[in-house]
């Protein structure tokens, strides 16, 4: 237990410039002691220390390896901005029952938004269905455990739940035929169709997709908000005199005067992971490294976004150079990892994936923007037909709409490395999201999905040999600037 938690679980929340310089609080081996809390806090002068009694609901606590990070809530909301979803690490031993559990979590979570579809209000479970009379007409919602191209041309999938697995039939005559070739393995899918011998034949197939009726939300304010990601500092071909340009526009040092007008208009800056090029994170990395301490990386990061305005708010998460852990979802970056960051009271971290809400006032509830890094792209940029041909990673506006239409960032087993949570699925999109913002694969893209605006973000490096073989060619030095008055987007470019 280190101090911030222990007030924390008595229903205080410690500010954080609150510095007890070790005493009356550890003990002659230097550990915390409740006893010498409790002993000595009478000594001590509380006009060095601030300590205000909250609601539970108003703290944010996040698991950071060793450590507890507390967010102080109301200081994030007189900024405007709060954090709504985001991982609980949950540290213990992962065990095969909780892989079982999650995808039952996200089997039945998918499943509850489908029911709500007037098609699939009749919907019986496997086993049910099994029982039915050939030619009756029937629906089903199942996760797609195998996939076949037959002979014919036609599609036949197995379909499991809870009580059982049934093959269903899509003929290749079906208007919604080259729909069903982009169905990937893992997702959840209703069908509705007749009964065969152990087989449906489908007449029709249903996504979870987002609803029809999402509202475009607009403020009542002309505020800016900026996106951008995979900075990659300690690079050889990390862009850095294009980067101090886009440090120097936000401080109104830089750019003309239509320019300087909107800069003085942002809040708040999003940065979408890969925050420093790290270490060993691909073979012979190592020749690609202009800075070769992790922590230095960190701390030449820090110095850039430490310099920005301090009416700014600059919200972080990792992507899977940073220095946290691969499987998703991922944690915050490690307060000893990035000290000088989080000595920044501008700064907040959250979680990959994470959904953060900005703007909310009385009679408007705000922005919710969903960050994910975006690792499984490559997988989905490949194994779904459409956005394979095309134009694979030069689209990840399909492959993050294909996401949102299954209400999930990484749907298929294998597309990422996770960590399995028995409570709860992590990348389910459980909230729509007013924006859908990414990066990872290096390239810019806006475009809109049902009152969603999707954005994937550039970088500031250039194309390193190992990118060239793996097909990623980059849009550097380029940000996502959003109007959230008009929700227009406007691209600046810092490049030479």
């Amino acid at each position: 237990m280190n101090i911030a938690e222990y007030f924390l679980k008595k229903g205080y929340l410690v500010n954080s410039g609150f510095n007890v310089e070790g005493a009356y609080f550890f003990d002659d081996e230097n550990v915390f002691s409740e006893e010498l809390v409790l002993e000595n806090i009478g000594e001590y002068k509380f006009d060095n220390i601030v300590v205000k009694e909250v609601e539970e609901k108003k703290i944010e606590v996040i698991e950071n390896k060793e450590d507890k990070i507390v967010l102080d809530v109301d200081n994030n909301e007189k900024r405007n901005i709060k954090i709504v979803r985001c991982y609980r690490e949950d540290s213990r031993k992962r065990e095969v029952g909780d892989f079982v559990t999650l995808m039952k979590y996200k089997f039945e979570y998918l499943k509850n938004i489908l029911l709500n579809r007037e098609e699939l209000q009749d919907t019986l479970s496997i086993n049910k269905v099994l029982e039915r009379k050939d030619r009756e007409y029937v629906s089903i919602i199942g996760i797609v455990k195998e996939k076949r191209e037959n002979k014919t041309g036609s599609f036949t999938l197995t379909l499991e739940d809870v009580t059982g697995e049934i093959r269903v039939l899509f003929k290749k005559d079906s208007e919604f035929f080259d729909d069903v070739k982009d169905i990937v393995l893992d997702e959840v899918i209703g069908v509705t169709g007749s009964k065969g011998d152990d087989i449906v034949f489908v007449n029709n197939f249903y996504i979870p997709d987002i609803p029809i009726y999402n509202e475009l939300k607009k403020y009542d304010e002309e505020e800016y908000v900026v996106f951008t990601s995979d900075v990659h500092v300690g690079s050889n071909v990390f862009f850095e005199d294009n980067f101090k340009k886009f440090i120097s526009w936000l401080n109104l040092e830089y750019g003309n005067e239509k320019q300087k007008e909107i800069a003085k208009k942002v809040k708040h800056v999003f940065i979408a992971g890969d925050l420093v090029e790290g270490i060993g994170i691909y073979p012979g990395q190592e020749k690609d490294l202009k800075t070769q301490d992790i922590y230095e990386q960190y701390e030449e990061f820090a110095k850039y976004v430490n310099s920005i305005r301090k009416d700014i708010t600059v919200v972080l998460i990792a992507g899977n150079h940073d220095a946290v852990r691969l499987a998703e979802p991922q944690p915050v970056v490690d307060n000893k990892t990035a000290p000088s960051l989080y000595k920044n009271e501008n700064v907040i971290f959250t979680t990959n994936p994470s959904v953060v809400n900005i703007c909310a006032k009385d009679g408007f509830p705000g922005f919710n923007i969903l960050l994910y890094h975006g690792y499984s792209f490559v997988y989905f940029s490949e194994e779904v037909e459409s956005i394979r041909k095309n134009g694979r990673l030069d689209r990840c506006d399909l492959i993050m709409k294909f996401l949102l239409q299954r209400r999930h960032l990484a749907p298929s087993h294998g597309s990422n490395l996770y960590i399995p949570d028995s409570n709860n699925d992590n990348l389910i999109i459980d909230m729509i999201p007013d924006f859908f913002v990414s990066g990872h694969i290096h390239k810019v893209s806006a475009t809109n999905y049902r009152g969603i605006t999707l954005l994937n973000c550039g970088c500031w490096i250039d194309q390193t040999e190992y990118q060239e073989k793996q097909g990623m060619i980059p849009d550097p030095n380029r940000i996502m600037v959003a109007n959230l008055q008009t929700r227009d987007i406007k691209i600046l470019n810092f490049g030479d």
